[in-house]
């Protein structure tokens, strides 16, 4: 039987969080779906298109990864794909709060699990928007993104 599981998230842009997260998630399931959420309502910093190329530019050489898009509620996208379970990563209490609920309702709705991996201390403190705020201001990336996504981030703010 093959246990397949789906990462959700903006990814604007990825960290080494994040892929702490999926590397982690790639080496207890069969497959790992890394789903990047499309909201049209919300301007990032990159297109969706772009942070599916930096995703797989990092994480690309994973044989059990795939990356795609999503657009509306999660659990379509999972029941669409044959995906039972979410794997969300959580860095403090304050995010298991919001997550819980969201796992409860995703259960609720479409009858998706969600597991919770807790990120490695020394990515704890790391989120998307302080890695953007710190670029913004030419500030050191190293150790927050990986070194292709460090350059798409200076090209980007300049």
């Amino acid at each position: 039987m093959t246990v397949s599981v789906v990462v959700p998230g903006s990814f604007d842009p990825v960290t080494l969080g994040h892929l702490d997260i999926v590397r982690r998630a790639c080496a207890r399931f069969d497959r790992v779906v890394v789903a990047v959420l499309e909201n049209p309502n919300k301007q990032g910093l990159f297109s969706v298109d772009e942070r599916l190329e930096l995703i797989r530019a990092v994480a690309g050489d994973v044989p059990n990864l795939e990356v795609d898009r999503f657009e509306g509620l999660l659990v379509d996208f999972c029941n669409a794909r044959g995906i039972g379970i979410i794997c969300k990563g959580l860095r403090a209490v304050s995010d298991f709060e919001y997550e819980l609920q969201m796992a409860q309702m995703n259960h609720r709705i479409g009858g998706v699990e969600t597991v919770f991996m807790s990120t490695s201390p020394e990515h704890s403190y790391l989120s998307s928007s302080l890695v953007k705020e710190v670029a913004r201001f030419g500030g050191p990336l190293d150790g927050t993104v990986p070194p292709a996504v460090a350059d798409a981030l200076r090209e980007r703010l300049g």
